[in-house]
């Protein structure tokens, strides 16, 4: 059976992790579990669990029964695999300094959604997007590849404070950036402001054309990086789980691409 569609992984790239996640269970000393045949689904079909549910973003319930499994199950897998998973993918995620060397870079936030958590006030609200969620920060170059992901920040928080907060401007402190006019003062090139009271001369208009063009690369990075629709129609787990969460789709991204 092809999982292609269920993981978002070729079969080549999905035996690969397989063997990858075993092979650094049987060699932890202390491992969180032990992949043996007592596995109600086996190792394989963990691994394929956890990422259908990164993929796909399914209610736990939908997907024990996809897999004739509990919901317990599914919760117990998620919680032990995810870690091991990103740590098994975590070398293909290119250092953002070394991936855009003599590129253009493209810079741009989303934010992926969460429940409205009472607990938090209205730290996680984006008055820009009227709901509640995280604010990603997403490099990319000129033809869309994604370059990095941010750490996630509280999505009541703008793109300038996440940019700012993230590892971006470090790694790309010599590179020729873009980015919206979120990033004014951020020393990228953005579009120009129209003057207060005033029309926006023809030549600013002509010249935000341009740079809207550009940066339409990095939307559909965003829209790829969204193609695991955890990102994409509202996490739904604990808040201090979703960095973890944000690190494996990243990894995820730069692996499914080869790198």
């Amino acid at each position: 059976m092809s999982w292609n569609v269920t993981t978002g992984l070729e079969a080549d790239q999905l035996e690969a992790l397989v063997v990858r996640v075993h092979t650094m269970l049987v060699e932890d000393p202390d491992p969180p579990v032990v992949p043996g045949p007592m596995w109600a689904l086996g190792l394989y079909k963990s691994v394929v669990l956890v990422l259908f549910l990164l993929r796909q973003n399914p209610v736990q319930q939908a997907a024990a029964e996809l897999f004739h499994i509990s919901q317990a199950t599914v919760s117990r897998r998620w919680t032990t695999l995810l870690p091991v998973v990103e740590t098994a993918l975590a070398e293909h995620v290119p250092d953002p300094a070394d991936a855009s060397h003599g590129r253009i870079v493209l810079v741009d936030g989303t934010l992926v959604t969460t429940w409205d958590w009472a607990s938090e006030g209205t730290t996680m609200f984006s008055g820009k997007h009227r709901d509640t969620g995280f604010n990603l920060q997403v490099a990319a170059t000129l033809s869309g590849d994604l370059l990095a992901v941010s750490a996630p920040v509280p999505g009541s928080r703008h793109d300038m404070y996440a940019w700012c907060q993230s590892h971006f401007p470090k790694a790309f402190a010599d590179r020729e950036s873009m980015g919206d006019l979120g990033y004014v003062g951020s020393g990228m090139l953005t579009a120009r402001r129209k003057p207060p009271g005033q029309e926006r001369p023809v030549k600013d208009k002509v010249f935000n054309q341009s740079i809207g063009k550009l940066r339409a690369a990095v939307e559909r990075a965003i829209a790829h990086l969204k193609d695991w629709k955890v990102l994409a129609t509202r996490y739904r787990g604990p808040l201090t789980r979703f960095p973890l969460v944000a690190k494996t789709v990243t990894a995820l991204a730069f692996y499914k691409n080869g790198w």
